[in-house]
């Protein structure tokens, strides 16, 4: 039994201000452009005021999250490295070196390294140290983890989400690193969304056409194994899921229970949005996607949850760099919702098409 009682939570969830987001909605069309004319970014606003409970939104100190776990079914021959490579690049984002902490750099975000799994134990102090246990089992022999692993797991994220709340953060980005964990998030897309593994599995970082069978075998091998309830998310994560799935699920939770948006990166943070929802369906308002990952399952995910990412350029990279990518056009759009009105400029409005 986990100690998490994921109804509790889902009550306590805020609702989504609808008479912000309308305030919101009424603003664009008094902002001196053709109506609608930044597409989903006006949406993404408006969401961002529903979330926020305020129709001026600001997103002023932004954080991104990177929770580092290993994954046992990486012995099943799924990925191009080692699980040596989780371990270094959590060290890497710790030291504001690796991908998505240069990236953050450059739109004034603050990158946040989190150990909730790691096989091997970092060596930068600045990780910061939350790990339920050294990697998970391999899934493809039987549960991944225990209930209460995985709810440890979740525990960490909802705490993470508080933490930033408590430091000032208006916006958090969900990332990740852990090698193997495409194959996880194939393994819970499989279950959760009823798609076969040929069409929820992909390369990954890049594996060949045989590292592909071997990668799609083991899901159908783990699937098998454990039986996963499709109808209990709970379930499906810890006999297929992976802990740092687990905690970007526990974070979307926390985020909505704080009234924070949460950014949705790519596959393995889609996946982690897809359980979150499943668990908890109120922390769903809360979610703002930014990219399509070229993981096969993403786009299915995305449109099951109503999100709509407005950037398509192909990235896969992960660590919350998508997520990343979003927030200097988040930037633009509200500093576009802050512009001239019609009024200002002494013009008539744009009227909506019939």
């Amino acid at each position: 039994m986990t100690a998490l009682d994921f109804a509790a939570l889902n009550a306590a969830i805020p609702p989504f201000d609808t008479e912000s987001a309308d305030l919101a909605r009424e603003h664009w069309a008094a902002v001196a452009k053709p109506l609608g004319s930044l597409g989903v970014l006006e949406d993404a606003v408006v969401q961002l005021a529903g979330i926020m409970g305020t129709p001026n939104p600001e997103i002023r100190d932004r954080a991104v999250l990177v929770f580092c776990a290993d994954n046992g079914v990486v012995a099943q021959g799924v990925t191009q490295c080692g699980q040596e490579v989780s371990t270094l690049v959590a060290d890497s984002v710790a030291a504001g070196t690796s991908s998505v902490a240069v990236m953050a750099k450059t739109v004034r975000a603050q990158v946040v390294s989190v150990d909730v799994g790691l096989a091997t134990p970092p060596s930068n102090p600045c990780v910061v140290g939350c790990s339920v246990a050294p990697g998970t089992a391999d899934m493809t022999e039987g549960p991944a983890m225990t209930p209460e692993q995985a709810a440890a797991a979740i525990d960490v994220g909802i705490d993470a989400a508080h933490s930033m709340r408590s430091r000032g953060f208006d916006i958090l980005c969900a990332g990740e690193m852990g090698i193997g964990n495409t194959t996880t998030s194939s393994a819970i897309a499989s279950v959760l969304m009823g798609l076969d593994p040929t069409v929820s599995v992909g390369r990954g970082a890049g594996l060949d056409d045989e590292g592909l069978a071997r990668k799609e075998a083991a899901v159908r091998r783990a699937i098998q194994v454990n039986a996963p309830d499709p109808a209990d998310a709970f379930d499906v994560l810890c006999k297929v899921g992976g802990f740092d799935i687990c905690a970007m699920a526990g974070l979307y939770i926390g985020g909505a229970l704080c009234g924070m948006p949460v950014v949705v990166d790519g596959l393995v943070s889609a996946v982690a949005a897809l359980a979150a929802s499943r668990l908890c369906p109120a922390c769903t308002h809360a979610m703002l996607a930014s990219h399509i990952s070229t993981e096969p399952a993403t786009v299915a995910i995305l449109e099951a949850l109503d999100l709509h990412p407005p950037i398509n350029a192909g990235m896969r990279l992960g660590e919350g760099s998508g997520a990343v990518a979003l927030l200097p056009l988040l930037d633009m759009a509200l500093a576009v919702y802050d512009a001239a009105s019609f009024d200002d400029l002494g013009m008539d409005a744009y009227e909506e098409l019939s």
